[in-house]
């Protein structure tokens, strides 16, 4: 991480949004997000709001990297996306690949509490007749299944052909046993939670309990630090968002631009989900991709999506206490 600029540096340019989504994802209608303007351009602070301070101070640095560290050198100038298919009932999923212009892959959500497998299987198969047999597919079940239910599942979706299966289970020593039962398939197993809220990130890859690690900029510590995760792992990488704004969303951007492969698509069209963001336009598919290269707020946009007094405040007593642990961290 660069030089931890000063806490009064930080609050003076910050600015508190609240984006609404169109559809309901990850339990959530609003996605709060706080933007700060540094040296080399805006940045993002934007840990989900039921994160402790611990885990989002590593967002903070994140956020830092990217608004006050030299950029990481980028080897091209867009990047591919994929679309991302809340938990929606299956007839729900053609207005939803509608929002994503051109995009050739599909990542689904799956195991959403309170629903069965087989409301899984009729929102994938709507995606797979959407999408054509050309189209690419992967699931996500955000570690909700346990191996069996896992194995089931795989099973039960394998005939839509999946690209991979991501964060099936939620602990690494469930997915190394996962990936053992359904390598027959030739189903890839990637890594999400398991990379991103560890402690040791490189543990997935070292107990062989994943195919490919999903990367996130701002959980992992910034560009540079995911670069450096990437590297020492050995896998194949797959960048995506934690549902960022168009600003979060260029952060993504620089750490696809900067891997030497990019043979996955990226999970950074997720702007196609709310339906007001801070940029005019916002940083949305275009022919399934996103130009890489920073981008600034309307200012018209930060006033009109700008958060009440009190959640201002939390924000920004919240960003305190995560610089205090990061300042503690540099001594």
């Amino acid at each position: 991480m660069s030089t931890l600029p000063s806490l009064d540096e930080l609050l003076t340019t910050a600015r508190v949004v609240a984006l609404p989504l169109a559809t309901r994802f990850r339990g959530i209608d609003v996605r709060e997000a706080m933007l700060i303007e540094g040296p080399n351009g805006w940045t993002e602070f934007s840990p989900f709001t039921e994160y402790g301070d611990a885990e989002a101070s590593v967002w903070l640095a994140g956020a830092v990297d990217f608004g006050w560290a030299d950029a990481a050198p980028a080897r091209r100038g867009e990047v591919r996306v994929n679309a991302t298919v809340p938990a929606v009932a299956a007839d729900a999923v053609a207005g939803v690949l509608a929002r994503f212009d051109g995009c050739r892959t599909a990542k689904i959500k799956v195991a959403e509490p309170g629903q069965a497998l087989a409301d899984d299987i009729a929102r994938v198969a709507a995606v797979r007749a959407a999408l054509g047999p050309e189209g690419r597919i992967r699931v996500d079940a955000n570690g909700a299944w346990n191996v069996d239910e896992a194995e089931h599942a795989i099973h039960a979706l394998a005939e839509f052909d999946l690209e991979y299966a991501e964060q099936p289970c939620a602990s690494i020593d469930e997915l190394a046993e996962l990936r053992a039962r359904v390598k027959y398939m030739g189903i890839p197993i990637a890594a999400d939670e398991s990379v991103r809220k560890a402690d040791d990130p490189l543990r997935v890859a070292r107990a062989g309990a994943a195919d490919i690690l999903i990367v996130k900029a701002q959980p992992l510590g910034g560009v540079h630090r995911a670069l450096e995760i990437v590297a020492q792992a050995g896998l194949p990488a797959v960048v995506s968002s934690a549902l960022d704004t168009s600003i979060g969303l260029s952060m993504g951007t620089a750490l696809a631009a900067a891997l030497p492969d990019h043979d996955y698509d990226c999970g950074l069209g997720t702007s196609a989900l709310f339906t007001s963001d801070v940029c005019d336009p916002a940083l949305s598919p275009r022919g399934g991709e996103l130009r890489v290269g920073r981008v600034s707020p309307s200012a018209e946009r930060l006033d009109a999506l700008q958060v009440s007094p009190e959640r201002d405040g939390w924000w920004r007593e919240r960003l305190s206490r995560c610089h205090a642990i990061l300042s503690a961290s540099d001594r």
